[in-house]
């Protein structure tokens, strides 16, 4: 049986964070915190007597600041980024197809997936897929900003995320309605925005969508792109 990740929910941004960590094991890393749940992420992590090998992000994120920076500090982890999202002082910069281990002999598939931003990667660990803001359950992430594109996201879900196995479980970056995961299976036949969708009517759909600017997007995306700690 493949292992479910620890996640965890902030209230502020709707920001799902996880821990993974195969149980009876020490080795985790953590997926996308956010810097106001430092303390309460390393007290899940002290509590399971877990090591902290890898802070992991699917993006350069526009509504929350990230605690990768102070995360790495704390605990000696490397931080892993997506390599077209700028964040240089990451140790480890993430390109498609790179597989990322960890522990014994644990591996996570990288798989890039623009459109909500031109960096976006999602990750792909023992069966359970971390979409970010690629893929959420019944949507999907804008695409109007940060470089997007409803072109590249309509084709990042549908030729690379929905030909995974239907079983997959996918566990988003965000979600607003109270949901915690879904599946490929699910969401290839019955998610809202893409599923039975031409790539043309999607694109109008999103691009029509007026949403407004994510509040914190001046200062998270600057400060996302050196992990969330002050420049200089």
């Amino acid at each position: 049986m493949n292992p479910n990740p620890i996640q965890l929910f902030d209230t502020e941004s709707s920001t799902f964070t996880y821990i993974l960590n195969v149980p009876g094991t020490k080795d985790a890393v953590i997926v996308d915190p956010v810097d106001h749940n430092l303390d309460r992420d390393l007290a899940h992590i002290a509590r399971l007597g877990l090591h902290l090998q890898i802070v992991l992000e699917t993006h350069a994120h526009a509504d929350h600041v990230t605690s990768a920076g102070k995360l790495r500090e704390l605990t000696g982890a490397k931080a892993a980024v997506p390599s077209g999202c700028g964040i240089p002082p990451a140790e480890m910069q993430l390109n498609d197809g790179d597989v990322i281990s960890f522990g014994d002999g644990e591996t996570i598939q990288v798989i890039h997936t623009p459109g909500h931003t031109a960096g976006s990667m999602s990750y792909l660990w023992r069966g359970n897929l971390f979409s970010g803001d690629t893929l959420l359950i019944d949507g999907c992430g804008r695409t109007d900003f940060q470089s997007g594109s409803a072109e590249a996201l309509y084709d990042s879900v549908t030729g690379k995320l929905f030909t995974l196995p239907g079983a997959t479980r996918i566990w988003p970056g965000h979600d607003y309605k109270g949901q915690s995961v879904s599946t490929i299976g699910w969401e290839r036949e019955h998610n809202a925005r893409l599923a039975n969708r031409s790539r043309e009517d999607f694109i109008v759909l999103m691009n029509n969508l007026n949403l407004p600017r994510p509040r914190l997007i001046d200062v998270a995306v600057p400060a996302n792109r050196n992990l969330g700690l002050p420049h200089g």
